[in-house]
Parts: structure tokens; sequence; C-alpha cells
């Protein structure tokens, strides 16, 4: 079993910038793909970004790229989102997730592990 804990949401003016963390616990796989989901009020989730932990270049959805980016620390089982550029439109609860194999997919049905989320509001 994963343990997912996200923080760092919070209210942030357009132009702005803020950085999520999520830090993993319990049975970790270092093979295990980590992913950054969002879900806006009345809309489906969306696949932001995922990163393989052992190996390997992010893969971003076309809306965040060149304003978010994807890091990680072994070390701590922690995955960080840096979300620069905020636009009203990236407001949203963003979730982290993680999935036992290696393979990076967008479907969050193909994510085992999911946090309880974390509210991020950019505010015009």
């Amino acid at each position: 079993q994963v343990q997912l804990a996200e923080s760092g949401g919070g209210l942030v003016q357009a132009g702005g910038s803020l950085r999520l963390s999520c830090a993993a616990s319990g049975r970790t796989f270092r093979s295990s793909a980590m992913a950054w989901f969002r879900q806006a009020p009345g809309k489906e989730r969306e696949f932001v970004v995922a990163i393989n932990w052992s190996a390997g270049r992010p893969a971003y959805a076309d809306s965040v790229k060149g304003r978010f980016t994807i890091s990680k620390d072994n070390a701590k089982n922690t995955v960080y989102l840096q979300m620069n550029s905020l636009k009203p439109e990236d407001t949203a609860v963003y979730y982290c997730a993680a999935r036992g194999g290696s393979a990076l997919y967008t479907d969050s049905d193909e994510y085992d592990y999911w946090g309880q989320g974390t509210q991020v509001t950019v505010s015009s």
C-alpha cells in the first residue's frame, strides 16, 4: 500500500507561482510512475504531468508545457510540481497519483494510489 500526501496549494494572483509537494510513504516502488492530475468544479479530472521514479523524461499536458515543471527527490520519496505563470484556468484541486508500473499514462484509471488533493486558486 502506498500513501500520498499533497501540500502547497493556496491562493495566488494570475502570473504568480506555487510549488506543490507530494510525499509518498508505505510501500513505494522505485520502478513506479508518479503523476499530477487536477479537477476543476464541474469538470472531469485532467492529466497534468507524469514522471518515472527511476529514469526517463516527464510527460506534460500541452496546457501546462513551459509553465509547470515536475521534479523528484528520491531520497525523500517526494515529487514536486513547480507552477509558474499561473492562469485563472489553472484553478482546480490538484491530486498526486502513483502506479506500480514504470509507464507514464495520461488516463487516471491507470493509477492505483491517490492523495487527498490540494486546492489551487488563481485569481484574475
